[in-house]
């Protein structure tokens, strides 16, 4: 445990992302089977421990410690697993019995644990861990480790560490279970290379860098509109469907309508999204409701009769990764375009359409196109060059994302909450709000991004000297402040007092140039409503 503990110390205080490769790749070349495994395991977010659980971290470190006093020390480091590992206290006697303390020797403790033991087994290996330890323990079981490492940098170092293709290592990945034995065995040239066939796995995504102040031809690049759902994968193969996220999260159970209806072998790639009613001005993209809508089918392990109902799902279609056995990533998209359209019969056409090309003759033309696109499920163009192949990842010059211009409203400033890690001493979240006619000033949206460090630290020194109330971390101030806000498009919502929830607010602005009563308006607002 102190060898991983100490990789995780080290990748926190370290930037470059070549020095994280190295740090991880040395780590993993050092480490044995299976340590090495649960790591890889832990580091892409592939851990599972289900018996542990923040509740249940807070109960044991509040049977040890003032719960008063563990509070006021968690608001000001602004990390649970940071604040336990240095406040848990010795234990008034020393642990009996012998323990594995290594990293597999924890991980397969604490995999087998049920609800009713993991206090007491927890506590007992807290009790015998250092510092440094702990914090690695309760990072790794809470699946929550926020160390500046994604699943695709900590792949890379392992492909980089053992002289493997990187892509190769993704395409056998989602088939393999941790502690990745038979992964090492083919890394170390122990044994062949793992397969996917007959396996329902994930392939990774190709996508797209910002479009920026470039133009290009559209001789060169096909247009079509950017959706606003969730991008998945479709994947049947040996009789058996998948659907999974863009992080490569098995979401079928949560649309089990949409697995059920793709029965034909292929790979598909395209935007989940629910059934609604036409928005766009005679824009041809009828078909798709708000995200607001997809978002109530979001993350339920069971959907029951009636959610089916109100919100019907389906996928409109993208691109082609399979045609049944054969891989066609490498053709071209027009090629593939053409692929897709031929599988497009097979398939159900309730729970399956096909994203339309947009018809544009210049990028001056798509330009208007684009600015008049105000529907509720459009977040923009996408732009894909006619001969591209299909490749995992952002690579530059193929695929562009051009979101529609965002909306903008100004806000008052109502709450301030404290912020994580790095920001753990700093207010940077912050809830603002906009007025009824009556003069009430309601919350409409929250934000913790769009600013830069400077104005993080004037913002963080306006709440401290304007501090109204305090609840917990939050604190309530004088409603003095205007923000502008940009966001990507709102929608009614139940669950607000406003009735209104913002999609992707960021703050744009300080407004200390404009009063606060002159702030916009809930009615402004809801006639953006899209």
């Amino acid at each position: 445990m102190h060898a991983f503990a100490a990789l995780l110390d080290r990748l926190i205080y370290t930037r470059s992302r070549n020095a994280k490769l190295r740090l991880i790749a040395d780590y993993l070349k050092a480490t044995p089977d299976p340590d090495r495994g649960w790591a890889m395991a832990a580091l892409t977010g592939a851990l599972d421990l289900p018996a542990v659980k923040p509740a249940i971290i807070r109960a044991i470190v509040d049977e040890r410690v003032d719960p008063v006093l563990f509070r006021l020390s968690r608001d000001y480091v602004g990390d649970t697993a940071e604040t336990v590992s240095l406040i848990w206290p010795d234990p008034p006697a020393p642990p009996q019995g012998d323990v594995d303390l290594g990293l597999s020797g924890i991980i397969e403790r604490l995999a087998t644990l049920s609800r009713s033991d993991a206090p007491g087994v927890l506590a007992d290996l807290l009790d015998r861990l250092a510092p440094e330890e702990r914090f690695a323990l309760l990072k790794m079981a809470t699946g929550a480790l926020r160390i500046g490492v994604s699943a695709r940098l900590a792949k890379t170092a392992l492909a980089q560490g053992f002289g493997l293709d990187v892509e190769a290592v993704e395409e056998v990945w989602h088939g393999l279970k941790p502690p990745y034995d038979a992964l090492f065995a083919w890394a170390e040239g122990r044994g062949d290379q793992p397969s996917a066939a007959d396996l329902p796995v994930f392939r990774p995504f190709m996508l797209a860098h910002p479009l920026e102040d470039e133009q290009v031809s559209m001789d060169d690049f096909a247009a079509e509109w950017k959706w606003d759902g969730i991008r998945v994968q479709l994947v049947h193969v040996a009789g058996q469907t998948r659907l999974y996220s863009r992080t490569g999260d098995d979401i079928t159970h949560s649309f089990p309508e949409v697995a059920a209806a793709f029965v034909h072998a292929g790979v598909l790639d395209g935007e989940l999204l629910v059934r609604g009613e036409a928005q766009a001005g005679g824009l041809d993209v009828a078909g798709a409701a708000s995200f607001n809508a997809l978002q109530q089918r979001l993350g339920r392990k069971a959907v029951s009769a009636k959610m089916l109902a109100d919100y019907p799902a389906f996928v409109r279609l993208y691109d082609i990764l399979f045609d049944g056995a054969e891989d066609v990533r490498a053709l071209g998209w027009h090629e593939r375009r053409a692929r897709l359209e031929g599988f497009m019969p097979r398939l159900d056409p309730e729970r399956f359409d096909l994203s339309a090309l947009i018809a544009a003759e210049s990028f001056t033309a798509l330009e208007e196109l684009r600015a008049g696109a105000r529907d509720a499920a459009i977040e923009g163009v996408m732009l894909k060059r006619r001969d591209s192949p299909y490749v995992t990842g952002r690579r530059v010059g193929l695929w562009y994302k051009w979101k529609r211009d965002p909306l903008v409203a100004d806000c008052v400033l109502m709450y301030a909450q404290r912020g994580s890690g790095k920001r753990s001493s700093f207010y940077s979240d912050f809830t603002f709000g906009c007025w009824t006619e009556s003069g009430e000033l309601l919350p409409v949206g929250k934000a913790y991004f769009g600013f830069t460090d400077e104005e993080l630290k004037w913002l963080d020194r306006f709440v401290r000297g304007h501090t109204l109330n305090r609840f917990g971390p939050v604190r309530e101030v004088e409603k003095t402040l205007v923000l502008e806000v940009a966001f990507d498009s709102i929608h009614e919502s139940r669950r607000h007092k406003s009735g209104l929830a913002m999609r992707f607010p960021r703050i744009a602005r300080i407004r200390t140039d404009k009063p606060a009563a002159e702030a916009d308006r809930i009615e402004t607002l809801r006639r953006m409503v899209s």
